[in-house]
């Protein structure tokens, strides 16, 4: 049991069923826990049930597709776990959007079950080193980054994925200013095209979700520069 417990968990939802068996065949060679779903769906209920140190994901899927599984992961159930996106589409435009959608990294199809191993290898390590130090808290705020949660007085803030990452980026560095420039290409993964009220809407919305359970302020307004965590 101790030794199941350090194995890293993959999960593998891939249509194809001879693939699906040539990476499971693959990951179980190298000690991997590996669990494999044949659709959008199924992969979707794996994840809702059980922790995953990283998925291996198709796009071509029945029902559910690959491009809507990233939407429900990230969105719907608040999941950050690293996502490898197998596709037979190369298109620069293709990928970008993928990445946008919150997939880690892309492997067109066919490919080398080398380089696929070494890909995994790479964000299990990485995945692992950022779970060393998973809950940040300032005053009654607490963020789990397993979770993707944040709590107030014990009560889960019910936050946009912008909101999430606004907050996160505060409490990994709560002695920065933020400009909204900062903000905007962190928390969106975008290119900031000059001044606007998004930035400022969302502190707005998250300053009213926190006042919900506590009146303290939380986040500081520095006049011509940007944001922080209040000391």
């Amino acid at each position: 049991m101790e030794d199941e417990m350090k194995q890293p968990r993959i999960l593998i939802v891939e249509d194809d069923e001879h693939i699906n068996n040539i990476i499971y065949t693959l990951l179980q060679k190298e000690n991997f826990l590996c669990t494999q779903a044949y659709s959008g769906s199924e992969g979707k209920m794996n994840v809702a049930r059980q922790t995953y140190d990283l998925i291996i994901l198709d796009l071509m899927l029945p029902g559910l597709s690959g491009e809507a599984f990233m939407g429900e992961l990230r969105t719907n159930l608040k999941c950050d776990t690293p996502v490898i996106v197998l596709s037979a589409k190369e298109k620069l435009d293709h990928k970008l959007n993928l990445f946008d959608l919150g997939a880690d990294d892309y492997v067109t199809k066919p490919f080398e079950v080398e380089e696929l191993l070494a890909r995994i290898n790479v964000h299990i390590k990485r995945s692992a080193k950022s779970k060393l130090i998973t809950l940040y808290k300032h005053k009654n705020l607490v963020l789990d980054c397993n979770t993707m949660s944040v709590t107030i007085h014990n009560s889960e803030l019910n936050l946009t994925r912008q909101e999430y990452k606004i907050i996160e980026l505060l409490l990994k560095s709560p002695t920065r200013v933020f400009t909204k420039q900062d903000l905007y290409e962190l928390a969106w993964d975008d290119v900031y095209i000059g001044e606007d009220k998004t930035i400022t809407v969302h502190i707005s919305n998250i300053r009213n979700k926190i006042r919900q359970f506590d009146e303290e302020n939380y986040i500081d307004t520095v006049w011509g520069i940007g944001f922080r965590l209040n000391k």
